[in-house]
């Protein structure tokens, strides 16, 4: 009523629910169910008898359907996002190292061999990647035993991974000889190193196909940035000799050259034999 703030019943009759299967039992429809109890993370599959979207009563189903098995599972992962898969910092990087493939190619006004892997695209081709893996899935759990890396890999093509590893690397040989990771979760790249081991390297790593230069976070002995910079030729000529003097007062063991390109690399203290 208008003003209350509650709905109130103020005559009710009760209601056999025998007369659900006689007098009103055209009422009632049945329909099998099948989707996740989120309270104790596991697959459910029950056949219900309804009026509407009131169920009278509840069925467990012994045999699941496929069709709805296989619906349920991914309407999951569409809800809960692909988070809930076992990602891994290495998957992650995998996904942006073909990100930026793909993103050169198309801003270079063309096409792209590279397939588009965004969360939003896998999203839409779960049936082509995940659903042939579900098989075993039944709990909430098992999402976690996923082998990630095998079932992603069947979006690439041969020869494409080989590719992959030439054009976007995982890490890149410096000066020193240490094999330095890239870091693809931002664009460009980032090869963080320390400077002592780019003595002697004229001009900025590049990567895909030399058509990017890779952004260089230079690091102090301690492994803390002293400069960024995609230009390390730049770096060397107008920089270099001030930042010199601030790391030789902090690291006065270390070894800081006056001309860093044609000074031996190192990732030590000092070179060998110094």
């Amino acid at each position: 009523r208008q003003g209350q703030r509650e709905e109130r019943i103020y005559r009710a009759a009760a209601l056999d629910p025998v007369m659900f299967e006689q007098t009103l039992a055209e009422l009632v429809s049945l329909r099998d169910e099948l989707d996740w109890d989120e309270r104790e993370g596991v697959l459910r599959a029950e056949r219900q008898r309804r009026i509407g979207e009131l169920v009278l009563t509840r069925e467990p189903l012994a045999r699941l359907d496929e069709e709805g098995r296989s619906g349920a599972l991914l309407g999951l992962v569409r809800r809960k996002g692909l988070e809930l898969l076992p990602w891994t910092p290495e998957l992650r990087q995998w996904q942006s190292r073909i990100a930026l493939l793909r993103q050169l190619d198309l801003a270079d006004g063309g096409t792209s061999q590279w397939p588009d892997v965004s969360d939003a695209a896998l999203l839409d081709r779960m049936d082509d990647w995940l659903l042939p893996y579900l098989g075993k899935v039944s709990r909430l759990a098992h999402f976690a035993q996923l082998d990630m890396k095998t079932m992603l890999a069947t979006l690439l093509p041969w020869p494409l991974p080989q590719r992959l590893d030439e054009l976007a690397p995982t890490s890149v040989r410096v000066p020193s000889g240490s094999q330095i990771r890239l870091d693809y979760s931002e664009s460009p790249p980032v090869l963080a190193v320390r400077l002592q081991e780019l003595f002697g390297l004229a001009q900025t790593p590049r990567i895909a196909g030399g058509r990017l230069t890779v952004k260089l976070h230079l690091l102090s002995p301690a492994r803390r940035p002293v400069q960024v910079t995609q230009d390390l030729a730049s770096f060397w000529q107008n920089t270099y000799a001030e930042v010199r003097k601030d790391l030789k007062g902090r690291y006065p063991k270390h070894y800081w050259p006056d001309d860093p390109l044609i000074a031996e690399p190192t990732a030590r203290a000092k070179p060998r034999g110094s």
